[in-house]
């Protein structure tokens, strides 16, 4: 084990002195694969805070319970004790028949409900469920519509199917955006492999004279290649955190005019390293491929 790390460090060592080695290199490589990681970086951040916007707007959505206009207080009373039995719900409200043509009422509408002969609405419930799921929102409007009493079950959950589906949507794309870079960057990287395959080729035959083995002479440009990937994702990880920096201030006065307290967040910890991973991984396959394509032959 010791003899294993042994040779993991001194790899890791032979890396970083070539990365030192070549300053513009290393810093350009370093660039190319950070501005391009920090598109779906970004885009995947921009999600997350365009999905808590929107929640923050539009508030939490609401199922209405409408009672039969025959419906007893007794009615009301048990069907209230069967919804606070309910885990999927967060909160409920009654709203009584009065209360109710009294807010149309006072909305404008007096004159056409003073033309009616006695309150023509019936008692309801206003339901606020848990989560953020449109499926379990429907599944528990039709289980409430099946009790006795309700007439009619009203899901206001519009905006969270067009919600999930634009995100959705959002995350497909920025999905095939951090692929079709990913490829490119291993790209990128097989290719500066490659060259110092080609550049130390003669190093390589004296090595194996001398008695070195393959995975010996692999292991420094593995290396290599993921270190120069993970100072990709530092690189990355900066650009994130500069726009955020940069856009904060702006968004939170446009989030001001529509009365709105927002402001953009940075990446957590969970999210930065998985971007430094991430772009590890990529400088990791690079190498890989390059070292199995052309050390062979070196």
């Amino acid at each position: 084990m010791s003899n294993w790390l042994y040779l993991h460090a001194r790899a890791i060592a032979h890396a970083l002195h070539r990365l030192l080695g070549q300053p513009v290199g290393t810093v350009l490589s370093a660039l190319v694969v950070g501005i391009a990681l920090s598109l779906p970086g970004g885009g995947y951040l921009l999600l997350d805070n365009v999905a808590s916007l929107a929640r923050g707007v539009s508030g939490t959505p609401e199922i209405s319970v409408f009672l039969d206009t025959k419906a007893r207080k007794a009615d009301a009373d048990a069907i209230e004790i069967r919804l606070r039995a309910l885990p999927e719900l967060a909160s409920y409200r009654f709203v009584a028949r009065d209360e109710a043509l009294e807010q149309l009422a006072a909305s404008g509408l007096g004159d056409v409900l003073g033309g009616l002969d006695g309150n023509p609405l019936p008692d309801a419930f206003v339901l606020t469920p848990r989560g953020e799921d449109p499926a379990a929102f429907e599944r528990l409007a039709a289980d409430i519509g099946s009790w006795p009493r309700v007439v009619h079950v009203q899901l206001d959950s519009a905006w969270v199917k067009r919600l999930q589906a634009l995100l959705v949507l959002g995350r497909s794309a920025v999905l095939m955006l951090a692929g079709l870079l990913g490829f490119a960057l291993v790209i990128v990287t097989f290719n500066t492999i490659r060259l110092q395959i080609l550049t130390q080729r003669q190093e390589i035959e004296v090595s194996r004279l001398l008695g070195a083995t393959d995975p010996f002479i692999r292991r420094p440009f593995y290396w290599f290649g993921g270190l120069q990937g993970a100072l990709g994702g530092l690189v990355a990880l900066g650009t994130v955190w500069f726009g955020v920096q940069a856009l904060g201030q702006p968004v939170a006065r446009l989030a001001e005019t529509y009365g709105a307290v927002f402001s953009l967040s940075g990446p957590d910890w969970r999210a930065a390293l998985a971007i430094v991973a991430f772009a590890a991984f990529l400088g990791w396959l690079g190498a890989v491929i390059a070292v199995r394509r052309h050390l062979a032959g070196a």
